[in-house]
């Protein structure tokens, strides 16, 4: 079993910045993926960014790409993800979540998840 907690979401204006914090226990093993995805209100839950475990490998949805900033902190068990320039359609629920193996792009295959924190951006 694996548990997600996250923090640090909030409202904040265009422009602006936020740092998401995941904390995880349990098993995970090196080479397992952690992510980040978010949900609109309305729209279908999409991935942000992935790292394996370990930081072999790191992705991000074209939309975040050169703002956002995945990463990892092994010691503390914790990923991060690091918002700059952010825009109102960056609004959305931001939830981690947990897969054992390689990283995959659909929330499908994510077998453990966060309660998610809400991250709001206003004009």
């Amino acid at each position: 079993q694996v548990q997600l907690v996250e923090s640090g979401g909030g409202l904040v204006q265009t422009g602006g910045s936020l740092r998401l914090s995941c904390v995880a226990s349990g098993f995970i093993n090196t080479g397992d993926c952690l992510g980040w995805f978010r949900q609109a209100p309305g729209k279908e839950r999409e991935a942000v960014a992935t790292i394996t475990v370990g930081g072999s490998r790191i992705d991000y949805v074209d939309s975040v790409k050169g703002r956002f900033t995945i990463s990892q902190d092994s010691g503390k068990n914790t990923v991060y993800l690091q918002m700059n320039s952010l825009k109102t359609e960056d609004t959305a629920m931001y939830y981690c979540a947990a897969k054992a193996f390689w990283c995959s792009w659909s929330p499908a295959d994510f077998s453990y998840w966060g309660q998610g924190t809400q991250v709001t951006v206003s004009s």
